[in-house]
């Protein structure tokens, strides 16, 4: 995989980064590995962010570009298969203290590919919300994102509140983002943590089968 829309998207540079992406559909290059390419370069925009070399507004731009690399390849992506998991609702939000929603949109657009019903809470979500939003809609999968080290204590906050109201067996949770790993899984006590988009897809599909069952 080359690294050229990666070095775009990372260093802001729109009119290139859009360039990249036409020639590389106009190759033959699945648009999973494009989105996958432009989530490498994100994730180096919210590393830069959160070590105080980028700003709101870097973070702000890089959200417009993917927005528009989306745009062009969204008639790409495979509908195959867009029905099997129909009906199947999942939460999906920015944890609190943190306004990066990159990654959650990538998830919830392939989840929504693939027949989900997704309820987008936004960014900056506190952890009141995501449980309010679980008993609004019957909702079994929670899908939460963090960016920034510091908001990963709000998600072990969602998991301890989810114990305290007696949602925790109810509910799968996963969250992903740039700093999660599996020491993050356990501090927090969530049941799946992912960087990777199409690896999270995999997770839900996962988690969607067992639950039919």
């Amino acid at each position: 995989m080359s690294n050229d829309l990666i070095d775009a998207m990372a260093n802001l540079e729109e009119d290139r980064a859009i360039d990249i992406v036409r020639k590389k559909i106009e190759d033959g290059e699945t648009a999973f590995d494009i989105v996958e390419q432009c989530r490498k370069g994100v994730e180096i925009v919210g590393k830069k962010y959160s070590e105080g070399k980028y700003y709101l507004s870097d973070l702000i731009m890089s959200e417009a570009i993917f927005k528009e690399v989306m745009d062009i390849i969204e008639p790409h992506f495979p509908k195959n298969g867009t029905e099997s998991h129909n009906g199947i609702k999942v939460i999906m939000g920015t944890i609190q203290g943190d306004i990066h929603d990159l990654g959650k949109n990538i998830v919830i657009y392939l989840l929504r590919s693939s027949g989900y019903s997704v309820y987008d809470l936004g960014v900056d979500v506190p952890p009141e919300r995501f449980v309010e939003a679980i008993e609004e809609t019957g909702a079994r999968i929670v899908g939460v994102c963090v960016l920034l080290t510091f908001c990963i204590g709000y998600v072990k906050e969602l998991v301890d509140l989810l114990e305290e109201t007696g949602l925790r067996e109810k509910v799968t949770v996963v969250v992903g983002g740039y700093p999660v790993d599996e020491q993050v899984r356990k501090y927090t006590g969530v049941d799946y943590v992912s960087n990777d988009g199409v690896m999270a897809l995999d997770i839900f599909e996962r988690i969607a089968d067992s639950l039919k069952k």
